[in-house]
């Protein structure tokens, strides 16, 4: 009887090395891609993947180590990769916003005659291409009118288009909803069975056991393991990402009565409906629901950046002024929004400035700053959180995505907030971070701060949680205390009919 055949391999790197001033991002790394598979690559923050995922597609030459695309050795140059078949579908992506769909299919594939491009030709040029993917989107389409799955699947497209053979997928899920991953992940199936080999980069496990045929695992710039994912065990995979077991965290906590935040009656035309609920001090409530169920404008409302007809917001028994961001914080709120990226960070500044931004009045005096007190705030957030960062004057946008969001909870903790407001919390971060976070969270709460989490992540509501709220198609669909607390009960009250 005839074995199975071997997959054919698409791509095979060997020994791969790339350094930094002061960093080993790459040590010797060994990564393959087999024909009509997935393979999941996975790591912590600063583990190595970015790096690996850009020497893929040529913007980094390695220090040493060779890459072979079907036999054949590849030149580290854009030019190069995409000719030999490689495609990366950003977490972000890449079409150009004021160009149709069409006009980004073509982009650098102009067919011209006599200098002029048919648009017409390029229309149905498009539409053939997205039939089989987007079948129903009118390629005259504006790229920003794009929902993020729609500009993602274009952009699968658009590879697909060029005859690309491998597919990086670096965090395509990020902003997705669970229906539109379900969408994504048909595509990912029907693009394996046509012999297209996938590099899936992510840190949500779930979907790495559900998508992929290996786990390839990298640690501090090392290969430490590949493995199919079939014989393969969520804490194993865990444990070779972080070197160490990682304890379960969870909330043992109960609140005080004292009331910090009281919402009565909130309504936003056409969004928010009715919407009364309280945190006290001490507790941790979370907004549960389906993505688009009113959960983020709620918590905007409150904070001042969202406007709303009816209702009032009250902090220790104070209505705070509408549409206010500022009376918000005066009266001790804080929010980490969902998208740290546009909502939170300023990129192009310090830790230390994206620490203080929001501190002013404590380290300046008139127009003076106050350079010794602010590194002293800043000091004191980085040891309270572990923010790792060479020093305090490093960019905020050079850090993990799990230190850039100790950043921005250490803004808001040194202000001592009567109420933290954190929308999506541990999203795009790794295990390990996550598990920080979650611990920061609780110890907030020990210390008398009411906290209102929204969170998409039902292990995160269950594990972190006093009191859950379940919002559905912006109203309350009902309340879940103390055992009444599991997956089925929010999930019954968030698609309640």
């Amino acid at each position: 009887m005839a074995g199975t055949a071997e997959p054919r391999v698409l791509l095979q790197a060997n020994n791969l090395t790339k350094a930094f001033p002061g960093v080993m991002a790459l040590n010797g790394v060994n990564f393959r891609v087999n024909a009509g598979e997935v393979t999941a690559l996975v790591g912590e923050n600063g583990a190595g993947k970015s790096t690996l995922i850009k020497i893929l597609a040529g913007f980094y030459t390695p220090d040493s180590g060779e890459v072979m695309i079907n036999g054949v050795l590849l030149k580290f140059t854009p030019k190069a990769s995409h000719l030999a078949g490689i495609a990366t579908i950003h977490q972000d992506h890449q079409l150009v916003p004021n160009m149709s769909v069409a006009e980004n299919i073509s982009l650098g594939m102009w067919e011209s005659k006599y200098g002029f491009v048919s648009k017409r030709r390029e229309a149905d040029r498009a539409q053939t291409i997205l039939s089989e993917i987007l079948p129903n989107l009118d390629p005259q389409r504006l790229a920003k009118a794009l929902s993020p799955a729609e500009a993602q699947l274009v952009e699968i497209s658009k590879a697909l288009s060029e005859n690309s053979k491998i597919l990086v997928m670096d965090e395509p899920t990020s902003s997705l909803s669970n229906t539109e991953v379900d969408r994504l992940f048909e595509i990912v199936a029907k693009l394996k069975s046509n012999g297209i080999g996938i590099v899936f980069v992510s840190h949500w496990l779930d979907e790495i056991f559900r998508i992929s045929d290996y786990i390839t695992i990298l640690r501090d710039g090392a290969l430490v393991d590949s493995v199919p994912t079939k014989t393969a065990t969520r804490d194993e995979i865990i444990r070779k990402m972080v070197g160490r077991d990682i304890k379960e965290i969870k909330s043992t906590l109960q609140g005080t009565s004292k009331r910090v935040l009281e919402v009565k009656n909130l309504s936003r035309n056409g969004v928010l409906e009715d919407i009364s609920f309280n945190v006290n001090a001490g507790e941790i409530v979370t907004l549960a629901g389906l993505e688009g169920a009113g959960r983020s404008e709620i918590a905007e409302c409150i904070f001042g950046i969202q406007k709303y007809q009816k209702g009032e917001i009250l902090v220790a028994g104070f209505a705070i002024a509408k549409s206010n961001p500022k009376a918000a914080i005066e009266a001790g709120i804080g929010l980490v929004p969902e998208d740290r990226h546009s909502q939170a960070m300023i990129p192009k500044m310090s830790v230390k400035n994206n620490v203080s931004v929001a501190l002013l009045k404590k380290f300046t005096r008139l127009t003076w700053l106050l350079p010794k007190v602010e590194e002293n705030i800043y000091s004191n957030m980085k040891e309270r959180l572990n923010i790792k960062a060479p020093t305090s004057e490093t960019k905020i946008a050079t850090l993990s995505g799990g230190n850039q969001q100790k950043v921005i909870l250490g803004r808001w903790l040194s202000l001592n907030p009567k109420l933290l407001i954190l929308d999506e919390p541990t999203k795009g971060v790794d295990v390990a971070a996550k598990a920080e976070i979650s611990k920061i969270i609780i110890e907030m709460a020990t210390l008398g701060t009411a906290v209102l989490l929204i969170s998409s992540e039902l292990p995160e509501v269950l594990a972190l949680s006093d009191r859950v709220i379940v919002i559905r198609s912006g109203k309350i669909s009902g309340e879940l205390v103390g055992n009444s607390i599991n997956q089925k009960s929010i999930m019954d009250l968030a698609m309640a009919l």
